[in-house]
């Protein structure tokens, strides 16, 4: 008998790094004024293709939304799903949160991939109401149903703990809060898991008020934003342990697991230090099956001097650029990790082959709030923001990036305008990166919108969960 199981469920690591490779990118597109709708774009990535680096597909959301992360209904995580229809799932629809409205947007992409169609709204008030949620984050698809973390409490109490909110992989109704016990924790931002050791990992921003109107000096002088990593019981919903990164580790962001299942180590970044403005990546992983996680520092960045005259007045009294780490990715075969440093507009890659001592194998350099270094199709174009949002291809070989942190932050750091555009680096077999001079969507092709999140056709580097060892 002929399998149905979607053909993008991948047993392994190895076995999704051989499927074919992507056609396609989603990316997620918000107007910063809110006048005008934000949209789910679709950018050809194909280089066989006459629209190779196009935008050929767009669909209008409501405005004022602003689109943040977003991922998809079902991924490789559905072949360890117990008492559901496996053959029933697919990887057919994306859920795309509005990080201001709270409301979240369910579009389904066939029958054309490239005219994703807008099928739902889950509104705030249903979120607010059934999970105790407000402003979703992330999302990812996982055994029990759809997990999407969320910054704030319920709709009459945003600065409330934030948590995880569960929905259905099929109606996409919302079914109640993940947790039965959260513990100590109480900010929230991104969450992922060691499927096989259920072990779920979740980390720190701020509660809404913290993050809305842009960073607040005084809360980050002060040590106010996450600095913790919080560990539990994927199964039960149980926080089992906090470690806390040091108060002057602000903002514990982006939890990028191991992509071996039977592995128990994973990375987080951290977005600035208030003892020097640098930034790190931590480490954490467990010395023994049932010992407690330990997490260590194994990668810092350092804040870069900079003429006070060319920073934004947030940053003009330090007379130095900060990395401002806003995103990692680790690549499917767990040998590439990759660091966006925002701030200096520099992409990073290390090699972690052996995980506690990663080694910098390669570096690029796009935007930055001082360097403005151009992109090679267009070398007398300053540009502004910088690597952000990172997505690695499934084969590795691969990298996008996309320009915009947040609408707020986006004004902060670059005041005089942050753009939009979009970047593709292709990756050598022992490391480096070369920008691709055919692949750079900018400006009218994003029709004034901000650029974030990117989603690869077929799964990325940072949507899967794997059930088997390559």
């Amino acid at each position: 008998m002929t399998s149905t199981v979607d053909p993008t469920f991948y047993r392994s690591p190895s076995e999704a790094a051989a499927a074919p490779p992507e056609g396609l990118a989603y990316v997620a597109a918000f107007d910063r004024s809110g006048a005008a709708p934000d949209a789910m774009t679709v950018v050809d990535v194909d280089p066989a293709s006459e629209r190779y680096a196009q935008v050929v597909g767009w669909t209008d959301v409501s405005p004022g939304a602003e689109l943040h992360h977003f991922g998809w209904n079902a991924c490789s995580s559905a072949l360890m799903h117990e008492g559901h229809d496996v053959e029933g799932l697919s990887r057919r629809y994306l859920l795309v949160p509005g990080l201001r409205s709270s409301d979240v947007h369910v579009l389904d992409t066939r029958p054309d991939p490239r005219a994703p169609r807008l099928i739902k709204t889950i509104s705030a008030a249903e979120l607010s109401a059934k999970a105790g949620y407000s402003r979703p984050h992330t999302l990812h698809c996982g055994p029990e149903g759809i997990f999407l973390t969320c910054l704030g409490g319920p709709l009459e109490d945003p600065d409330g703990p934030g948590g995880i909110a569960l929905l259905d992989h099929d109606t996409f109704d919302v079914v109640g809060p993940w947790e039965t016990d959260r513990g100590p924790q109480h900010f929230a931002y991104d969450a992922w898991w060691h499927l096989q050791q259920n072990v779920l990992v979740s980390s720190e921003w701020a509660s809404p008020s913290m993050i809305e109107d842009g960073l607040v000096p005084e809360l980050l002088l002060g040590n106010r934003y996450g600095h913790t990593l919080h560990f539990w019981d994927l199964a039960k919903g149980v926080h089992q342990q906090s470690v806390d990164l040091g108060a002057e580790h602000q903002m514990v962001l982006e939890v990028r697991p191991s992509h071996d299942p039977e592995a128990t180590w994973g990375f987080v970044g951290v977005v600035i230090s208030t003892a020097d403005l640098s930034a790190s990546v931590w480490r954490w992983h467990r010395p023994g099956p049932t010992a407690p996680f330990e997490v260590e520092k194994v990668i810092t960045i350092p804040a870069e001097p900079a003429d006070a005259t060319l920073l934004p007045p947030a940053l003009a009294p330090f007379g130095a650029v900060p990395p401002l780490i806003s995103d990692i990715d680790l690549s499917v075969d767990d040998r590439f990790l990759y660091v966006s440093c925002w701030g200096t507009g520099e992409l990073k890659q290390y090699d972690v082959a052996d995980p506690a001592h990663p080694r910098e194998v390669g570096s690029v350099r796009l935007g930055g709030i001082v360097g403005r270094v151009p992109h090679p199709a267009e070398p007398d174009l300053p540009l502004a923001g910088g690597p952000q949002m990172v997505e690695v291809s499934r084969d590795g070989r691969r990298v996008y990036v996309t320009n915009s942190l947040y609408g707020a932050w986006d004004d902060q750091f670059y005041p005089d305008g942050v753009g939009a555009w979009m970047a593709k680096f292709d990756v050598g077999p022992a490391g480096g990166l070369t920008p691709d001079a055919r692949f750079f969507p900018h400006g009218d092709a994003f029709r004034g919108r901000r650029v974030h999140q990117v989603r690869l056709q077929g799964g990325d580097a940072s949507s899967d969960s794997y059930c088997y060892r390559s």
